[in-house]
């Protein structure tokens, strides 16, 4: 009896205990919790970098194709055979160079012929002048009748038009033999021929023989909006952009496949139509070419200067987002170190940034890195990027250490060691 009064004792000592140990133990997570809730959170750092006003030259990006100086179709002007084609395809010929000969045998037949018959008239000629001349006297003694001295003027005047229509004849003649011989118009270089030797060609036939095209110089045809050009006008009479009088007409031109032209062109002239199926009108630029490497039809892109932006506002892109409605929106910092949204109103991209053309303004702070921790109305820690940046420059022109420095001073702490070593092994002694 007395051993069970014991073990109910002490087993209800154990609860006690057990009960004021979680009591205890509650007590403690409930005050560990009210601390750490009493604890205000850390304030977000944000960096953030000064928008400063710059020179920016603006440029616009043009898509086009190549297309000849000029383009010459060759077509003969006279029917014949081919007798023989005098060039090289694919080469270059001068203006003038014969390039096909067609059978002048027929064409040389008929100018001998216009020449004979205008020999004919002209040595019919004085003997019917004659005959009037003796008319005329003999009227004047009424030996003649009038009728007879009439008719032998007439004769004169039809013998004197026979002549001009058998030199008209001739030359006729002389023009057709001439045209036996096709020669090329202008300089440049010829392509395929459609015919061969012994073809049949026919005058001013619709298919070319062949096609010379000048290719240096050489255009570029580029389409550009007819609204670009609207807010191109429009910037340069506000101010905000500033014509360069002597280099605003150099075009640069990228290759097909993203290199960059040797030589500049210039621009020579905008269309005076603008195309309804596209908005666009066409730009003109006038390439050197004379190592021949634009071809006709190629596609290329033009780099046109359209001015200097003395004062534009450029942004980082990584310092830009978009909110739920498609704007363009930053942060920014305040002087009191509260973070503002504004919206944007953006320009066009220029490598790695954005102009700005409305929304910040010369020494707002933006913020460029942080914006995912922020919003809106939060105080934020500024750590400004161009305090960084000068930090490191000044840390990158800082001179390195000789090696003779560097020898000195491994010298002197080594002797230094040395003398140290020496006065505390002396008392050791």
């Amino acid at each position: 009896m007395q051993r069970n009064k014991n073990a109910y004792e002490c087993l209800r000592w154990t609860l006690a205990l057990t009960a004021l140990a979680s009591l205890l133990m509650l007590g403690g997570c409930n005050n560990g919790n009210a601390q750490q809730q009493q604890t205000p959170p850390p304030t977000p750092e944000v960096a953030t970098m000064t928008i400063q006003p710059q020179r920016v030259e603006l440029t616009t990006e043009l898509q086009g194709r190549t297309s000849p100086y000029l383009v010459s179709e060759i077509r003969p002007h006279v029917n014949g055979i081919i007798k023989k084609r005098m060039f090289r395809e694919g080469s270059d010929v001068k203006a003038g160079q014969l390039l096909y000969q067609i059978d002048p045998a027929p064409f040389q037949v008929a100018l001998d012929s216009a020449r004979a018959s205008l020999g004919k008239a002209q040595a019919n000629l004085p003997s019917i002048r004659s005959r009037a001349e003796r008319y005329r006297e003999l009227l004047v003694d009424k030996a003649v009748s009038r009728q007879d001295y009439d008719d032998a003027a007439a004769a004169v005047q039809q013998a004197q038009a026979e002549i001009e229509y058998w030199k008209t004849q001739v030359e006729a003649a002389r023009i057709n033999l001439g045209y036996t011989q096709v020669n090329a118009p202008i300089s440049g270089r010829i392509g395929r021929s459609s015919v061969t030797d012994g073809a049949l060609v026919t005058a001013y036939q619709p298919a070319a023989l062949a096609t010379i095209q000048q290719l240096d110089p050489i255009y570029v045809d580029v389409a550009q909006s007819s609204a670009e050009l609207l807010r191109l006008k429009r910037n340069l009479e506000t101010g905000q952009l500033s014509a360069d009088e002597k280099n605003g007409r150099a075009v640069r031109i990228l290759l097909e496949d993203g290199t960059s032209y040797s030589r500049e062109g210039k621009l020579q002239f905008r269309d005076v139509t603008v195309d309804p199926a596209t908005g666009s009108y066409t730009v003109r630029i006038v390439v050197p070419n004379p190592e021949h490497l634009l071809l006709p039809g190629m596609f290329v892109r033009a780099i046109v200067q359209e001015g200097t932006a003395e004062q534009a506002i450029l942004a980082p892109q990584q310092g830009v987002s978009r909110n739920t409605k498609g704007e363009a929106v930053a942060l920014v910092v305040d002087e009191g170190g509260t973070v503002r949204q504004k919206i944007l109103t953006l320009n066009r991209a220029i490598g790695d940034q954005w102009l700005i053309s409305s929304g910040l303004s010369a020494g707002d702070r933006l913020v460029v890195e942080g914006m995912l921790n922020v919003r809106p109305g939060m105080a934020v820690k500024v750590v400004s990027l161009d305090e960084q940046t000068t930090t490191a420059e000044s840390t990158q022109a800082a001179p390195a250490p000789s090696p003779q420095a560097n020898a000195a001073s491994a010298d002197s702490k080594a002797s230094t060691g040395e003398s140290h070593t020496n006065s505390q092994s002396t008392p050791s002694k």
